[in-house]
């Protein structure tokens, strides 16, 4: 069963660079065909599965705003720290 909680951390994953809009991609598309999400967050996860399936296609992309909308539906905020690096 994919859960809401699966479907953010993957969102996470992702913006934190630990997975490729590649492999963000492929696990959406096999999400879909599971098709067995939480049933209290059935319509949202159906929803931005969906379209984290179609994510690589120039058409319909994903942006940040994208991510972060959806971590809100998923009940997340995010919250980004930047810090200045002296290396450079």
């Amino acid at each position: 069963m994919i859960t809401h909680k699966d479907v953010a951390d993957k969102l996470i994953s992702y913006l934190l660079h630990n997975i490729s809009l590649e492999e963000l991609v492929n696990w959406a598309e096999k999400a879909m065909m599971e098709e067995d999400f939480e049933e209290e967050y059935f319509d949202i996860i159906k929803e931005i599965v969906s379209r984290l399936g179609v994510a690589d296609v120039i058409a319909f992309g994903l942006t940040w705003e994208d991510c972060e909308r959806y971590l809100d539906c998923l009940g997340y905020k995010v919250s980004l720290k930047i810090l200045e690096t002296s290396d450079r």
